[in-house]
């Protein structure tokens, strides 16, 4: 019979090289096939050459029908559930061009400042809005979610106590569950006492370092903590709030309070639910915190010629630097939702943001009066936007009656506190719903609805005259442009323009899988089936979501050979952290809990080491040989002095030399041996998938990066997704959830604030892979390979390969060694970095893992023509170089050292360079015919660390501007 599947593949798509170019760049390297370069590569013993056990490929076509199909599921309810989650309306001109555009979601981290400057400008905005509302010194660029900042705030103030002998923190019952919840897991394995009680009748004493307060209550109450912190700072106890951000631009800021750290969630400015996720959490202190606060700082500098310049400030306190000495294992944020919510911001302004809370407070304010009206006891005496009913001892079946009532009208209200019903109204809510709400309550009452006209004209504000918030805030000039959405689009493609991003060129970074993320993947996230549910719905109101969660679990599990996933951990740092917790929960379960001690590798990235120590392990490292392989006899002299206490091997694979080491299996063995487990840290994924897995190496379970291997774009520096797979032994372990019943059935507590983490970019790995399919994902595994291999092939005459595997081949990335330069013309990794912005590239990784090299990553999704480009604009650097080395350019004012060029230096009257105009903007003929431009020159980084800022400039600066 006649074929007539679809003959556009969705592989052909995604992964760069055609037939014929593969052809080409096999010759280059001088290997006959890609199955021979296969063989070369991966190790005999844990090449697996079966194929995947999961769905054929789906076309595009076929599967965006599919995917509405299964969006069908999901039930658009109105959600009046409140607990850090509400409707909020996502303006179209920040969908359309943020959400929605790859120019903004393509970006990576901004650690290359100078080809950052619009997102990074969009962050400072961000901060800016949050030290505004809080009214604290210093806000970072986003954590992962409320709870996790919760959990952050704790660890903070613990590691930063003045009595090293308090080990107590004080968390208010009447905090958000899902936060008491993350405290529970974070506090554990630090040694930190968590007690949990009323924050009214508290006793406080010398024993608690800290204490956090909900702000409102999650029953809606709004209480004044003035007395509570005054007498905390008497004993010299720490202050958090959790905070509702749309709140405070009618309540207090928390700062007059005396809050030492104020933390929340930014999803109502504008970020969909999406049934969890993501959403950016906001962290804000003191000036004296700045220095150990987690997560990015974005701070202002300046450039080579002097002009302002944005840059990630502080950045000695990560913890890839910090690695076992960090006090925080925060990577991957959320900055994609930031922008959203700052730009949220930027776009409603002070006015309007005051008349959207406004607006949601006076409807809840009518609908009290609604209900007293009808003879309900609503027992708040002061609220923002949530009502507490309480309905009295055993009123069990008064409760299902307004639930079934509810249902029927399509809503679901919050039925998780005993004998009451909770009530959150949000920006989408109508006075329609309120009305319809208050119809449901009168039904079950047996009485009649007032009319509500009347009703409007008796609101009054349901808070405290001495908590209502006093003068003005966010009176700085870009919060005050640009309400119209012609200036608000005109802002947002002026900052994208700035920014380099995969719609410019290939993003080489090593380590980070700038992988193609097809828009095929993205279309589905913004369908309001999968954006507009609330994370704590009732399981039969997701069925589409259950659909995709359950089947990724099995096509993961699939993939790593493992047994179950959790996809709780929404960023790969986080799966660091919950795999640690999974296995220290699984020694304690056998009676062995003084197994705390991790092997890591000195390759290893840092947040293995940093989420070691969250976990509360100790971490010896292991040496690594000449070759960049585990040194196994230095190995073995640890895992023997460490065999009684021995928790677990942490080891990246490929490692992050870029390189298959032949002996894992053996590596693997030796911890065994000594009743230790192993964990893979999945990161380098992207060189397995189809060829081999984390089961077969001999590991007991990894993490992956949804946000590398699987499709998720990186967003400028998140989100991120980074599930937990592990073996039968393990399974029990999986997180749990206070909310949601998920995981093992001895589950460690929750690491995230939402059952499924970042449910709703989930969509964009299940798509991913569904339209991959079994041949499809070994093909990908196979052209990123193939591509590292061919720029080896290109460059390795003008560069110093550093490490290879026994047969002279890298896996899909490779370093390059520069450190001869710096001896020689004084050219380190930095000037060469910052050369490739002139060329149209992005920096690769530079001086990860050695100090003084290049780390490169082509994916599989960049063409012959792409990786040409890339090894040409290198080869014509080493030309320069060779110049200077010569003789033929100055030492110190050359095209490097100088690198990289804007248009704003090149245009200027004065050029007194040795070297022409056109030599630094237009080195190469693409540039001419396609030029980007970095928007500022070589950023000074020591200049913006001893002038800190980190917010918008204040009105004044504007003072002396001419009137327009």
């Amino acid at each position: 019979m006649k074929n007539f599947d679809f003959t556009d593949r969705f592989q052909d798509r995604h992964i760069g090289p055609n037939k014929e170019e593969i052809n080409e760049m096999l010759s280059t390297i001088g290997v006959d096939s890609i199955d021979k370069l296969i063989d070369e590569t991966v190790p005999e013993k844990i090449h697996n050459q079966d194929s995947l056990n999961i769905s054929e490929p789906l076309s595009e076509y076929q599967f965006l029908k599919k995917l509405k199909s299964i969006a069908s599921l999901n039930k658009l309810y109105k959600s009046f559930l409140g607990m850090g989650y509400y409707g909020t309306i996502l303006p179209p001109v920040i969908q359309r061009n943020i959400l929605e555009n790859p120019g903004w979601y393509t970006q990576y981290t901004p650690y290359q400042a100078e080809v950052s400057q619009g997102r990074l400008e969009a962050l400072i905005n961000f901060q800016t809005v949050i030290s505004e509302l809080t009214g604290m010194d210093i806000a970072n660029a986003s954590l992962l979610d409320e709870a996790t900042s919760a959990a952050e705030a704790m660890i903070m103030l613990f590691h930063a106590r003045k009595n090293k002998a308090a080990n107590r923190f004080f968390v208010s019952e009447e905090c958000l569950p899902q936060t008491i919840d993350v405290l529970k897991t974070r506090s554990n394995p630090l040694g930190i006492e968590l007690i949990v009680g009323d924050h009214k009748t508290v006793e406080l004493n010398d024993n608690i370092f800290g204490l956090l307060v909900q702000y409102p209550a999650v029953s809606g109450e709004i209480y004044d903590y003035t007395e509570l912190f005054q007498k905390a700072h008497e004993k010299k106890i720490s202050t958090v709030i959790a905070a509702d951000l749309m709140s405070l631009t009618m309540l207090m800021p928390p700062s007059e309070f005396g809050a030492d750290v104020v933390v929340g969630t930014t999803q109502r400015f504008g970020v969909p639910m999406g049934y969890g996720g993501p959403h950016a959490a906001y962290f804000a202190t003191k000036d004296e915190f700045k220095r150990v606060m987690p997560g990015r700082i974005i701070g202002i500098s300046i450039d080579a010629q002097g002009n302002k310049a944005y840059r990630m400030a502080l950045q000695t306190r990560e913890q890839h630097i910090r690695r076992e000495k960090a006090t925080s294992n925060i990577c991957t944020a959320q900055a994609l939702l930031a922008i959203m919510a700052g730009m949220y911001a930027v776009y409603h302004g002070p006015k309007g943001l005051k008349a959207i809370a406004q607006r949601i407070h006076d409807l809840t304010a009518l609908l009290n009066l609604g209900l007293k009206n009808l003879g309900y006891n609503q027992s708040n005496a002061y609220f923002f936007d949530t009502l507490k009913i309480e309905l009295g001892e055993n009123s069990s079946e008064k409760i299902n009656v307004i639930k079934d009532l509810a249902l029927k009208a399509k809503m679901n209200l919050n039925y998780f506190v005993k004998n009451s019903i909770l009530i959150s109204l949000d920006e989408t809510t109508e006075f329609d719903d309120v009305k319809t709400l208050l119809d449901i309550f009168a039904k079950a009452a047996g009485k009649n609805m007032q009319q509500l006209d009347a009703l409007s004209e008796q609101i009054q504000l349901s808070v405290p005259a001495h908590l209502e918030r006093k003068g003005s805030f966010m009176q700085q000039k870009v919060f005050n442009s640009y309400h119209s959405e012609h200036e608000m689009l005109r802002y947002i493609k002026l900052l994208e323009k700035r920014d380099l991003s995969l719609t410019t060129s290939m993003i080489p970074l090593g380590s980070c899988t700038m992988k193609l993320n097809a828009a095929a993947e993205m279309l589905g996230i913004t369908w309001d089936e999968f954006a507009s549910l609330h994370p704590f719905i009732p399981e039969d109101q997701a069925l589409g979501y259950q659909t995709i969660i359950k089947e990724l679990e099995k096509d993961l599990s699939e993939i790593t050979g493992f047994d179950a996933v959790s996809l709780m951990p929404n960023s790969g740092a986080q799966g660091e952290y919950s795999g640690l917790m999974v296995v220290r929960q699984y020694h304690i379960s056998r009676g062995d809990s003084k197994r705390n001690v991790v092997i890591i590798p000195a390759s290893a990235h840092g947040t293995n080491p940093a989420s070691a120590a969250m976990a509360g392990m100790k971490v010896v490292v292991a040496a690594c040989d000449d070759q960049g392989n585990i040194d196994l006899t230095d190995l073995k002299k640890k895992i023997d002095e460490n065999k009684d206490n021995l928790a677990a091997l942490m080891v990246t694979y490929p490692s992050t030399h870029g390189v298959f080491e032949e002996e894992i299996i053996e590596i693997c063995n030796m911890v065994h041996a000594s009743g230790g487990l192993v964990y893979m840290d999945g990161a380098n994924m992207n060189a397995q998938v189809g060829l081999t897995s984390p089961k077969r190496i001999g590991a007991d379970l990894c993490h992956l990066n949804l946000h590398k291997t699987f499709a998720i774009p990186h967003g400028g520096g998140g989100p991120g997704v980074g599930p937990i797979a592990v073996n039968s032994k393990l399974t029990e372990f999986l997180p749990s959830h206070s909310v949601i019943t998920t995981g093992g059935k001895n589950g460690i507590h929750a690491v995230a604030a939402s059952p499924w983490g970042s449910a709703n970019v989930l969509v964009i790995s299940y798509a991913y892979i569904k339209m991959m399919g079994p041949q499809g994902l070994k093909h990908a595994t196979e052209a990123a390979i193939l591509n590292a291999n061919y720029i080896k092939a290109r460059l390795e005459p003008y560069y110093k390969v550093l490490y290879t595997g026994k047969r002279g081949r890298v896996a899909h990335e490779l370093i390059f060694d520069l450190r001869e330069f710096k001896s020689s013309v004084s050219v380190d990794e930095e000037d060469i970095a910052k050369r490739l912005m002139d060329y149209g590239f992005h920096a690769p990784t530079v001086s990860f893992p050695v100090h003084g090299t290049i780390m490169v990553e082509p994916t599989e999704s960049e063409s012959k023509a792409e990786l040409d480009r890339f090894c040409d604009s290198l080869i014509s650097i080493r030309k320069e170089i060779k110049d200077i080395e010569e003789g033929k350019s100055d030492l110190s004012d050359n095209l490097l050292k100088n690198a990289p060029h804007s248009a704003r230096a090149v245009t200027a009257d004065s050029w007194e360079h040795p070297y022409s105009r056109e030599a630094a903007a237009f080195p190469a003929q693409w540039t001419i015919e396609n030029k980007f431009w970095p928007s500022v020159g070589r950023i000074n980084n020591a200049y913006g660390d001893r002038n800190l800022v980190c917010t918008c400039e204040p009105v004044s600066s504007y003072a002396n501007e001419p009137a327009s």
